[in-house]
C-alpha cells in the first residue's frame, strides 16, 4: 500500500489557462447572492475529479467551492450541475451530510458555463481505499461509516424532501443501461467487442426487484469528506449522477474496490489484499453489514449488478477518453487510451457469465 493516489489527487493547484474564471464578474455575483460574502477572492482548482471542474474560492473570512460544467462540446445528459444543486439543497434541508448550497447560476455569461457555489467542508478526503496510514481498527470504522451513510441515504423519503420529480422510480436499470449505452456509443474511439456484447445482454436480463430510493450515482470513498479526527462522514460530494432509482445501483457500485484487481493508481482496489489483517471487511462481510443496516435478508442477482457496475464504469472511462481527445477533460491525469476500458469490460463479462450470459 502507498499514498500514490492520495498524493496525486488531493489538494489544489493553479487554475489552468483554459479553465480560468472571470474573477471580477464572479465576485460581483457572489457579493449579490451570498449575504456575508466578503472579498477579495482568490481561486484555486482541486486536483481530483475528471468530470465537472471544481474550484476552491478563498476569501479572508470563509472558503467556498464552485462546481461548473466544463467548457466545450458535451453529451446531452452529462454534467448536470443544476440537478446536482437541486439534490444537495434538498438533502441539506433534510439534515443529511452534504455541503451547504449557496447559489446556482444558469447565466453562461458569468464564467462561460452554468455553475453553483457551496460551502467548503473541512475534513479528510481519502483517495486510497486501503487507507495506508491507518490502523486496522481505524480502517474498520471508516468503512462502516461509509456504509452507514449510504444506508441512511437510502432510507430518506425522497418525496417528503421535495424530490418527487427528481427521477422516475421505476425501471431504473433499464433507463441507466439505455443512457450509458448511448453515452458509450457517442464516446466510442475504438471497437471493443465485449462492450458490444454487454450492451446487448444487460438490458435483456435485468433482475426483477422493485426497491426505490435516492441514488447518488457515484458513491465511493473519495466522493465524501470525513471528520478530521473521527470516523464520521461529514459531507457526501459529487451528486452529478444522482437520481431516483434502485438502491442496488449505488451499493453494487460501492463494491467496486472489491471487484477490481490491483491496477496501480489508475483505480483504487482491494483485490488480492489480506483484508482481515488490514481491518477492512471482506466483500461478504460488507454485503452482510449492508443487509443488516437496510433490513434485508440477502441481495438476489448480485452477479448481474456486479457486471452492470463494471460495464458502467467502463462506459464512464470511455467518456473520459473522448473528452481527453476533445480537450475538455477536467483532470490532467485522465485516461487517454482504451486499455483500461477493455480490462474492465473483461471483468464485467466474467460476472455476466456467472449471472447466466453465454460463453
Amino acid at each position: 500500500m502507498s499514498n500514490a493516489r492520495q498524493d496525486k489527487f488531493s489538494g489544489t493547484k493553479a487554475v489552468e489557462t483554459d479553465l480560468q474564471l472571470d474573477v471580477p464578474r464572479l465576485e460581483r455575483v457572489l457579493r449579490a447572492e451570498i449575504a456575508d460574502f466578503e472579498g477579495p477572492l482568490e481561486i484555486r482548482r482541486f486536483k481530483g475529479g475528471q468530470s465537472n471542474p471544481t474550484y476552491q474560492l478563498l476569501t479572508p473570512q470563509r472558503n467556498y467551492v464552485l462546481r461548473r460544467k466544463p467548457p466545450g462540446p458535451l453529451l446531452p445528459s452529462a454534467h448536470a450541475v443544476d440537478r446536482e444543486y437541486q439534490v444537495i439543497q434538498a438533502l441539506w434541508n433534510a439534515g443529511y451530510p452534504v455541503p451547504r448550497p449557496y447559489l446556482l447560476c444558469r447565466d453562461n455569461d458569468i464564467i462561460g458555463t452554468m455553475f453553483y457555489v457551496m460551502e467548503m467542508v473541512e475534513g479528510r478526503v481519502l483517495w486510497d481505499t486501503t487507507l495506508p496510514e491507518m490502523t486496522p481498527p481505524e480502517r474498520a470504522e471508516i468503512f462502516d461509516a461509509m456504509l452507514s451513510a449510504l444506508a441512511r441515504l437510502q432510507t430518506i423519503d425522497y418525496r417528503a424532501i421535495g424530490l418527487a420529480e427528481f427521477g422516475k422510480p421505476n425501471d431504473y436499470f433499464a433507463r441507466q443501461i439505455n443512457r450509458w449505452t448511448k453515452n458509450y456509443v457517442a464516446s466510442e474511439t475504438d471497437k471493443i467487442p465485449l462492450m458490444d456484447r454487454l450492451n446487448a445482454w444487460l438490458p435483456a436480463n435485468i433482475p426483477v426487484e422493485d426497491s426505490v430510493s435516492i441514488v447518488h450515482g457515484d458513491y465511493r470513498m473519495d466522493n465524501m469528506i470525513f471528520h478530521s479526527s473521527e470516523p464520521r462522514v461529514v459531507a457526501v460530494l459529487d451528486w452529478e449522477l444522482s437520481t431516483i432509482g434502485h438502491p442496488f445501483g449505488d451499493f453494487a457500485y460501492h463494491l467496486l474496490p472489491w471487484l477490481l484487481p490491483q491496477m496501480g493508481d489508475r483505480l483504487s482496489s482491494l483485490g488480492g489484499l489480506d483484508l482481515p489483517a488490514l481491518g477492512i471487511p471482506t466483500e461478504e462481510a460488507y454485503i452482510a453489514r449492508y443487509c443488516e443496516l437496510t433490513g434485508r435478508r440477502e441481495i438476489q442477482g448480485l452477479d448481474y449488478y456486479r457486471a452492470y457496475t463494471l460495464w458502467r464504469v467502463a462506459a464512464i472511462y470511455q467518456g473520459i477518453i473522448k473528452r481527453v481527445q476533445e480537450g475538455t477533460a477536467a483532470s490532467e491525469h485522465a485516461q487517454t487510451t482504451t486499455e483500461l476500458v477493455c480490462e474492465i469490460a473483461e471483468l464485467a463479462w466474467q460476472f455476466a457469465r456467472r449471472a447466466g450470459a453465454p460463453n
